[in-house]
């Protein structure tokens, strides 16, 4: 009776060793799905080369307007903040909010160009190099992915582009869709396409 004891309790001992073991272990990995990612870039690069995101993401130091992307009237410059400059402060025309009426100045609390030192510039990138950007914390603005999905979720400036005033067109996704792909694509690795 006595061994039979001991072997139970050894075996108990065993057992809970080998269970604690396994708790100091990391999860295995999710695996992650390259094409799955590649292909959510390219479709929410569908929305991110869209005049809403774009006009506010150029090659040059001006913002670009309207559907056709064209350079934006009175020779409008970013300035030292992606703000405007001196009198030229974006906020001179662009209020809180959207102004009634087809065409007129769009309107935000945040209304902004990206700052000079991380320009963001969208405006004639493949989708290679504007994935590999927005991945990159050197070129993205010191973001974490996790923080650009924050930033496409819910950053008031993105979202005004699915609120546009009147006059101006919608992205080619739904704000919602366009989060799922960004998602999709940060969640299997944040590939970059070819």
């Amino acid at each position: 009776m006595k061994a039979t004891r001991m072997i139970f309790a050894t075996g108990a001992i065993a057992m809970a060793g080998y269970a604690f073991h396994l708790q100091g272990q990391d999860a295995p990995a999710e695996k992650k799905d390259a094409a799955a990612s590649k292909a959510a870039f390219k479709e929410a690069y569908k929305v991110l080369m869209h005049p809403r995101c774009m006009n506010c993401h150029p090659a040059g130091d001006a913002p670009l307007q309207g559907d056709d992307s064209h350079p934006h009237t009175m020779n409008v410059k970013a300035g030292p903040k992606g703000e405007g400059f001196a009198a030229m402060k974006c906020t001179s025309c662009h209020q809180n909010a959207n102004l009634p009426g087809e065409n007129m100045p769009p309107g935000n609390p945040v209304w902004h160009l990206p700052p000079p030192e991380m320009p963001m510039v969208f405006e004639g990138k493949s989708p290679a190099e504007l994935a590999a950007q927005l991945k990159d914390p050197k070129h993205n603005g010191g973001k974490t992915l996790e923080q650009i999905l924050h930033h496409v979720s819910e950053d008031q400036l993105v979202l005004w582009g699915w609120n546009p005033g009147e006059g101006r067109t919608l992205p080619p996704l739904s704000h919602e869709e366009f989060v799922k792909q960004m998602k999709v694509w940060i969640d299997n690795g944040a590939e970059v396409p070819d």
